[in-house]
């Protein structure tokens, strides 16, 4: 999977998921722009990756962003965006107004702010890739998890409706729902549960470069499930 000459903006690039994808795309040929609150160039020590420290949790600051990506390297041709939050272990009769709010502002309402500071370049050009981070419980809902499932499941819909808005200029946009990720955090978090039966973040990864390949040109609108063995 060939990424030579591309540009790939990377939100949450040195979190649990991003330090697979932002090593997946840089093994691809492309060029990172790493988006996060706390982010080096040393984090990667990659000739191709650069380091855009910042938040995208307001329109500004995401139109900030895209715009120093642009002035660095000319265009971003990839928007990958992975940054997203979880809480839950209540019903939803239960669960207060502040779970709720940041849980819609951390998987929702982030993606919506970096997806359109990012479009307006892409149709410009007429090329463009945005890839999310969704979950399996957007599409399989479980109890105790309200409001994170909802959450994720209108970020499905913002990605879905992106892909039909821009199917005549060439921007493809697609949303992979991985179950529980074998992640550091986790594994703390689960202390007693089976991790080899848990997504691993290079499949996660290997899917995103895919979606990003002129390979995957015609596929748009996607929801992905990756499962690993909790089918």
């Amino acid at each position: 999977m060939n990424l030579s000459n591309k540009v790939a903006l990377i939100t949450g690039a040195n979190g649990g998921l991003g330090m697979a994808v932002t090593k997946a795309f840089l093994e691809a040929g492309a060029q990172v722009a790493g988006v996060s609150p706390k982010i080096q160039d040393s984090d990667f020590g990659h000739p191709n990756f650069k380091a855009f420290p910042g938040e995208i949790a307001s329109g500004e600051s995401a139109r900030t962003v895209c715009s120093a990506v642009v002035a660095r390297f000319g265009r971003i041709d990839i928007l990958v965006h992975l940054v997203g939050a979880f809480k839950g272990g209540k019903p939803v009769a239960e669960t207060d107004d502040g779970t709720f709010r940041s849980m819609l502002d951390a998987n929702l309402v982030a993606a919506f702010y970096i997806i359109r500071a990012a479009l307006p370049d892409m149709r410009t050009r007429g090329s463009g890739r945005i890839l999310a981070i969704g979950s399996k419980a957007a599409i399989e809902p479980a109890p105790m998890i309200g409001a994170y499932a909802a959450s994720k499941a209108a970020l499905v819909s913002l990605v879905r409706t992106v892909a039909i808005e821009n199917k005549d200029r060439g921007v493809t946009a697609n949303v992979v729902l991985p179950g529980t990720m074998d992640t550091a955090a986790n594994r703390a978090a689960m202390p007693g549960k089976d991790p080899s039966k848990w997504v691993q973040p290079s499949q996660v990864a290997g899917m995103l470069v895919h979606l990003a390949t002129d390979e995957a040109s015609q596929i748009s609108g996607a929801a992905i499930p990756i499962l690993g063995s909790e089918l």
